[in-house]
C-alpha cells in the first residue's frame, strides 16, 4: 500500500509539473537578446502572463560582443536590440528580416515621427528596426570636484583632473570624443583625422583613471572620479543617487544614438517576435521600461503618461536637439574602416 501511494504521488506530481510547464509555454517561446539591465523584469512577466509565450532572455555588454554570435548563427534569437550603426551593419550583411508593420500596430501608433526620422539615417525607410531607447553622450561631472563651467570635451584633457577622469572602454565612443574635440566628424574615415584623434587619446591616457563601461555610473555616484563620459540615461540615474552630479552636452557636439528592436533573418519564432516588439510599444509598457532603465523613450504616448513633471521636462531625458551644433548618429563605416579604428584603438591602449 505504501508503495502504491508513493507511485501515485510521483504520477500526480509529474502531471502537475507538466501542467505548470505547459501553461507557461502554451504558445511557444521568444528568445530575446538585449543589453544588461535594459528592460523592466516585470515587463517580461506581464508578457508571459498575457500571451502564454515563454521569454528566454540573454544579455550582452557591447554591440561588438553581440554581433559575432548572431553572425555565426550558433545561437538562434528572435528579437535583438542593437545600436544604430550595428543595425546598419546587420542590414548590410543581410542578417535581418524586414518588418511587417501590419503586425506592429502599437509601433505605428505610439513611436514619434521624429524618432523614425532619426532612425532613417541608419535604417532607410525604417524597414528593419523599431526605436526602443535614444539619448546623447556627454560629460558627467561632480560639482564639488571641478572648476565650473564644464562645457567642452577639452575638460577631459585638463591636467587638473589627472587620475579623476573616466573614459568609455569602447572604440567608437572613445574616438567620438577625440574626433569631436579636434573638430572632425565621428564617422570619419580620413587617415589624417584618425591619426590626430589617436594622438589626442594617447596624450590623454596618463590623465585617465580608467576605461570603463557600466562602472562609470557607480564610480561617479561614489565620488571616485571628477568627470566621466556617460550616456544620458545613466546620467539621470546617477543624479537621483548623488545630487552633486551634473550632465552636459559639450559645445563641440556629440553622438545622438538610438537602440532598436530587430528580428534576425533566422528567427525561429517570427510571430512571437512580432508580438513581443509590439507589446513593448504599448504606452503603459514603454512607460514601465522608461521608469526602470531611465533611458529616453521614443514612445510619445508613454511620454504623455509620465507623472513626474521634473522628469517629463528634463533636458537630459528629452533635450531640444535644435539647441546644439554638430550632433551626429554613428554610421557603419565598413569592414576596412572598422579594422583601421580597431588598430588605432590598440595603439592607444598599448601606450
Amino acid at each position: 500500500m505504501k508503495l502504491f501511494r508513493h507511485v501515485l504521488l510521483i504520477i500526480v506530481s509529474a502531471v502537475v509539473l507538466m501542467g505548470c510547464q505547459s501553461s507557461s509555454n502554451e504558445n511557444g517561446t521568444v528568445v530575446v537578446y538585449n543589453w544588461g539591465e535594459y528592460i523592466d523584469p516585470e515587463v517580461l512577466t506581464i508578457f508571459e502572463e498575457e500571451t502564454g509565450i515563454q521569454v528566454i532572455y540573454e544579455e550582452f555588454e557591447t554591440n561588438e560582443t553581440m554581433y559575432p554570435k548572431v553572425e555565426a548563427g550558433a545561437s538562434l534569437y528572435d528579437v535583438i536590440c542593437p545600436s544604430d550603426y550595428m543595425i546598419q551593419k546587420m542590414i548590410d550583411n543581410d542578417l535581418l528580416q524586414a518588418l511587417n508593420y501590419d503586425n506592429l500596430p502599437n509601433a505605428k501608433k505610439n513611436i514619434g515621427t521624429q524618432y523614425f526620422e532619426m532612425a532613417d539615417q541608419f535604417d532607410p525607410g525604417n524597414k528593419y528596426a523599431i526605436p526602443y531607447c535614444w539619448g546623447t553622450v556627454g560629460i558627467l561631472y561632480n560639482k564639488t570636484m571641478v572648476n565650473e563651467p564644464i562645457d567642452s570635451w577639452s575638460s577631459l584633457w585638463d591636467p587638473a583632473y589627472a587620475g579623476n577622469i573616466l573614459m568609455q572602454d569602447s572604440v567608437r565612443d572613445a574616438f567620438m570624443v577625440s574626433l569631436k574635440l579636434n573638430g572632425f566628424s565621428m564617422n570619419t574615415t580620413e587617415e589624417a583625422e584618425l591619426e590626430a584623434a589617436t594622438k589626442s587619446l594617447i596624450d590623454q591616457k596618463e590623465l585617465v583613471q580608467a576605461y570603463v563601461v557600466d562602472q562609470v555610473r557607480d564610480k561617479m555616484i561614489g565620488g571616485e572620479a571628477a568627470l566621466g563620459v556617460i550616456y544620458s540615461g545613466e546620467a539621470i540615474y546617477t543624479q537621483r543617487e548623488n545630487q552633486d552630479l551634473e550632465y552636459v552636452i559639450p559645445k563641440e557636439g556629440t553622438n545622438v544614438w538610438i537602440d532598436g528592436w530587430v528580428i534576425p533573418k533566422n528567427a525561429p519564432n517570427l510571430e512571437n517576435a512580432e508580438k513581443f516588439i509590439d507589446f513593448l510599444c504599448r504606452d503603459d509598457i514603454a512607460l514601465m521600461n522608461f521608469e526602470y532603465i531611465t533611458y529616453s523613450t521614443p514612445n510619445v504616448a508613454a511620454q504623455a503618461l509620465i507623472e513626474d513633471e521634473e522628469i517629463k521636462n528634463s533636458t537630459i531625458a528629452f533635450p531640444d536637439l535644435s539647441q546644439y551644433d554638430n550632433l551626429e548618429t554613428f554610421s557603419y563605416l565598413g569592414e576596412e574602416a572598422e579594422t583601421i579604428y580597431n588598430e588605432y584603438w590598440k595603439e592607444v591602449k598599448s601606450h
